[in-house]
C-alpha cells in the first residue's frame, strides 16, 4: 500500500433523532488512487464525503488525513487542514458571479499567505492544466457548463492538494461535458493526483480502477 492518505477505522456518525448514517466504516485511500465511491442517494455517501473531507467529526471511529488525526485539532486546525491537503469539487460550480476565471481560481489560495500577482500567476497555470488557458479573463457566464467545472476543478487543485474530493461532478452537465470532466480527473490521476469521485452513477464509477459501493451506511462491495 502507498502513502495513506485517507484512513478510516470504524467510522461511524449519528445525527439527532437516533440516524445512523455510517455503521462502522473501514476506508483507507493511498496517495495516487483513483477511487469511486457509489451508490444510490440515503446510502452515507454524502456523509462519507463530509468525514473525508473533515466537514463533520464522527460520532465513534477514527478519522486520518494526510496522517491527522481530526478528533485531536480545534476548527481552526481543521480549516487549516483542508486548506493545506484537500480540494473541493462539487456538483454546483460554486464560481463568484461577474469574477473572471483567472481571479476564480487565484481565490483558491487566498489565504496562502502569497500575494495577488503570485496566486494569479499560480491560477493561470491551473487552467491551462485544465485547458482553459485561453478563457482566463472569462467570466461565468461566458462559460458553458463543462467550461465552468474545469475552473471549479482548477481552483481546488491550485493549492496542490493531497486528495480532491469530487462530489457527483458531472450531476449538472450533459453527457458530453460530463465526459470531457472525467477525461479531465482522469489526466489528472495519471499524472499523480490523488482522487475520491463520489457518485450515483454506475457509468461514472465504472470508469476508476477502484470502487467502493455503499449501502445503508455501510461498505457493501470493493471491486478493484
Amino acid at each position: 500500500m502507498s502513502e495513506r492518505i485517507v484512513e478510516l477505522e470504524g467510522v461511524v456518525k449519528r445525527y439527532a433523532g437516533g440516524v445512523q448514517a455510517l455503521k462502522g466504516v473501514d476506508l483507507v485511500i493511498g496517495r495516487g488512487e483513483l477511487t469511486a465511491i457509489v451508490g444510490p442517494s440515503g446510502t452515507g455517501k454524502s456523509t462519507l464525503l463530509h468525514m473525508i473531507g473533515t466537514l463533520d467529526r464522527p460520532s465513534e471511529g477514527t478519522v486520518r488525513i494526510a496522517g491527522h488525526e481530526v478528533a485531536g485539532l480545534t476548527d481552526r486546525e481543521l480549516s487549516a487542514l483542508r486548506a493545506r491537503h484537500i480540494g473541493f469539487v462539487f456538483q454546483q460550480f460554486h464560481l463568484a458571479v461577474g469574477v473572471s476565471a483567472l481571479d476564480n481560481v487565484a481565490d483558491g489560495i487566498l489565504y496562502s499567505g502569497a500575494g495577488l500577482g503570485e496566486r494569479r500567476e499560480r491560477a493561470r497555470a491551473a487552467l491551462e492544466r485544465v485547458g482553459l488557458g485561453k478563457r482566463v479573463t472569462h467570466r461565468p457566464h461566458e462559460l458553458s457548463g463543462g467550461e465552468q467545472q474545469r475552473v471549479a476543478v482548477a481552483r481546488a487543485v491550485v493549492g496542490e492538494p493531497d486528495l480532491l474530493l469530487a462530489d457527483e461532478p458531472t450531476g449538472n452537465l450533459d453527457s458530453a461535458a460530463g465526459a470531457e470532466v472525467l477525461e479531465l480527473l482522469e489526466g489528472m490521476h495519471g499524472t499523480g493526483t490523488t482522487i475520491a469521485i463520489i457518485t450515483h452513477d454506475m457509468e461514472v464509477a465504472g470508469r476508476a480502477p477502484r470502487r467502493v459501493r455503499m449501502r445503508d451506511g455501510a461498505i457493501m462491495v470493493e471491486v478493484r
